[in-house]
Parts: structure tokens; sequence; C-alpha cells
């Protein structure tokens, strides 16, 4: 990874374009590809990208590395429809929030290409979309996932790490594809289940003016783009489930300490929580 690396985003969503922003930022050349024209405008306009359009074959065929920021769905069908054009030894990547549906039908796709396909997973993002949104602060003291698999090589997994350093994430880890998708499903998608169900149990449409910063903290992912995370809930939904079933039993086991007026195990339970709570408190920033 040096200035000369051509970089080409294929999706200018929030991710894909801050993934834009970051490395133009940083002196990298980088192009883009999107079906919404003025989102390609907007990136020219504010210089997040140097060239980009709805399709354009030669920016694929220049491109040393490609990112997806599509649907992962979507992405599967565009490297089916759009393969013959990578360039050889083009290394590709993508944000996808699930990676066993994906990996090895991406990677199958492309076999017998000479280019790579290796997974990754930025953890980080708004409750909003689009490229208007699009910037790098989010990365800092976030997590990325590699997720390789054995038609990965080292030098790959290298160039993801030396991307995520120069993006500034604050952890970088590798996981298989299953074990993020076991970790995605209760720490991601599950959370996202809790917030939905929360904002659909209850519709006094006066709650907003009596709650305080706790609901609006637990509900703040609620505010969330269904036609993304319906297909990402069916893609792991076996995992999602088993988490669903999991945490309806540590809640119960919450609500039976109240049935039995169990004050002594509801404390338990309290002081766990808040002990383990604790790893998560990020550092304050100098």
């Amino acid at each position: 990874m040096n200035k000369d690396t051509r970089f080409l985003i294929i999706g200018l969503g929030l991710m894909g374009g801050s993934y834009a922003y970051a490395l133009s930022k940083r002196g990298y050349h980088v192009s883009a590809i999107d079906i919404n024209s003025d989102a390609i405008s907007y990136a020219k306009k504010h210089d997040i990208i140097e060239e980009g359009a709805v399709f354009d074959e030669s920016l694929i065929r220049h491109a040393d590395v490609v990112f997806f920021g599509l649907y992962p769905n979507t992405m599967v069908e565009w490297i089916q429809a759009k393969r013959q054009h990578f360039k050889k030894g083009c290394l590709i990547s993508d944000v996808s929030g699930v990676k066993c549906s994906i990996v090895e039908r991406c990677q199958a796709l492309l076999k017998t290409d000479p280019v790579e396909f290796i997974a990754s997973h930025p953890m980080a993002g708004k409750e909003v979309s689009g490229v208007a949104y699009a910037n790098d602060d989010m990365f800092r003291q976030a997590n990325f996932i590699i997720t390789p698999t054995d038609a990965n090589t080292p030098e790959a997994i290298s160039f993801l790490k030396k991307f995520a350093q120069e993006l500034e994430f604050a952890n970088i880890s590798i996981l298989t594809p299953q074990k993020h998708d076991e970790m995605i499903g209760y720490v991601s998608q599950l959370t996202h289940a809790i917030a939905i169900s929360l904002m659909n149990a209850n519709d006094n449409p006066d709650l907003v003016k009596y709650t305080g910063d706790s609901f609006r903290d637990l509900t703040r992912i609620a505010k969330i783009n269904e036609n993304l995370w319906t297909e990402l809930f069916f893609l792991n939904k076996q995992n999602l489930i088993q988490e669903i079933e999991d945490f309806e039993n540590a809640l119960n086991t919450v609500k039976q300490t109240l049935v039995h007026e169990d004050g002594e195990q509801l404390k338990e339970l309290m002081i766990r929580s808040t002990k383990r709570r604790k790893y998560f408190d990020k550092p304050k920033q100098s």
C-alpha cells in the first residue's frame, strides 16, 4: 500500500463514502462507481473522489484495490456480472456485516480469476446514510475485523492491516467468517433487535416528554435502514435466533428475581453487569 495504489469504491453510501473520504484525505487516488449520479457529483465536488461514474469499465480495470460498499447480496450479484473487468492481481474487500453467507460465494465466483477476495468489516457507523455524511472520525477508536479463509494469502491480510492502520482504527482483529458471524449476532444484530423491540413495545406518543438519557441511549440504533438490516438479519438468522433466545433467558432471570423478591441475586446481576461494562469504556482523548 503506497501513494501509487489506486482505490475503487463501489457504492458511495456512508461507509463507502467515508473510506473514499479518508483515503483521499491521505493523498491516495480514489475513484468510485455508484448507481446514483448525484452521489458521484457530490463526491467529486467535495474532493472525496478524483473520478467516478454510474458505471465505467476503465475504472474497474485500473483499480489495484476495490472496496464494496454495497448490500451483501447486491455485491455478490455485482461481482458475478462484472468480474471479467477486474485487473489482474486486484485485491477485493467489503464492508458487509455478515460473512459466511457471502465470502464463500464471492471466492467461488472468483476462483479461476487472477484476483483475491478477502472480507473485512469496519465496526463503525452512524444513524444516517449517504456520502454527504462521509468522514473519517468514526474510524478512530473503532474496531476493524479481517475474516480470511484458506483461500487468502498472508499478503492480503497484511494489506488490510495496513489499510486499517492508515485509517486509524484502534483495534484490528482476525476472525474466521464463522466466528465473525457468531460474534456479530450478539454485539450488533441482537442489540439492533432489542432497540427495535423497545420502540415497538409501547406506542405512547407522549413518551418523548418524559424519557431520559437511558432510553435515548438504548434506542439510538432503532433509527435503522430497514432494507439493509432485514437482509443482514436473514443472512445470519441462525446465529441471531440463538442470541435472541439466550437474551430471553437472561431477561427472564431478572424477571424471576422480582417474582421471588430475590434482592441478593438481583444485586449480583447488577454488580456483574457493571464489572463487564467497564471493559467497553473508551479512554478519554487528550
